[in-house]
């Protein structure tokens, strides 16, 4: 039996003696779509934090493809093939949306003419060719969370981490995201993803986490995450009768 693609195993982060995410264990098969949610404060973008590199946990490892990668910078981790999106985007606002890519390809490419050949690819992947030469500042917010989506592509990643490239958008352009989702999954892309529209994580998830309070409360199908009545207390503040 072939090793777990990603393994988070007893993750504890703490800020000034809080808990903000506690014991967390789970893993990810290669290929998989597992969805991390809960309420607001819950951890998960300090889970995504710690699991990218931007945090080091205080107790706890964390495997990628079996090599502890545990409190290494981001830069190191994207050379492994870690990718992450961000919740608030903010590209290069003076630049590009080419050049925004550019920037993000010469990880992989370090020479400029192979690095715009990859941006140009990564554009028509996620659908942005069109706006490839105006600036990232002049896009919308759905063109802008496109963009995030792009620049993570850029390093090539085998795990790409989306952080809440949902939130925010309208139902069309809500679908053409859950697409692009799965289109990358279909390319062989591992994707940990956050949202809070249920719609979207009940429908491209394989496996759902759910956390509260920093703790891991729930995990299986969406199906069964969805009647767990601690999930739902989480939620609601009240258990279903």
């Amino acid at each position: 039996m072939s090793e777990p693609f990603l393994q988070v195993n007893a993750v504890t982060k703490t800020f000034g003696g809080l808990h903000a995410v506690f014991q967390v264990s789970f893993q990810m098969n290669a290929g998989e779509i597992i969805g991390l949610i809960g309420p607001n404060g819950a951890g998960k973008t300090t889970l995504f934090n710690v699991i990218s590199g931007f945090y080091a946990p205080n107790s706890g490892k964390i495997l990628f493809k079996n090599l502890d990668i545990s409190g290494k910078p981001p830069y190191k981790l994207a050379r492994l093939g870690i990718g992450r999106t961000f919740q608030v985007v903010k590209p290069f606002a003076g630049l590009t949306v080419l050049e925004n890519v550019v920037i993000a390809s010469f990880v992989k490419y370090p020479q400029r003419r192979k690095a715009e050949k990859h941006a140009w690819q990564i554009l028509e992947m996620t659908g942005l060719v069109d706006r490839a030469n105006v600036q990232a500042s002049s896009l919308t917010l759905a063109g802008r969370k496109r963009l995030e989506v792009s620049k993570a592509l850029a390093l090539e990643p085998t795990l790409l981490l989306l952080d809440e490239v949902v939130a925010g958008l309208n139902p069309t352009e809500a679908d053409r995201t859950i697409e692009l989702i799965l289109s990358l999954r279909s390319q062989g892309i591992t994707i940990l993803i956050v949202e809070h529209i249920m719609r979207v994580i009940m429908n491209i998830s394989d496996r759902v986490v759910v956390l509260n309070f920093g703790q891991k409360i729930a995990e299986g199908s969406p199906r069964d995450v969805a009647k767990n009545p601690e999930v739902i207390q989480a939620y609601l503040g009240e258990a279903p009768q």
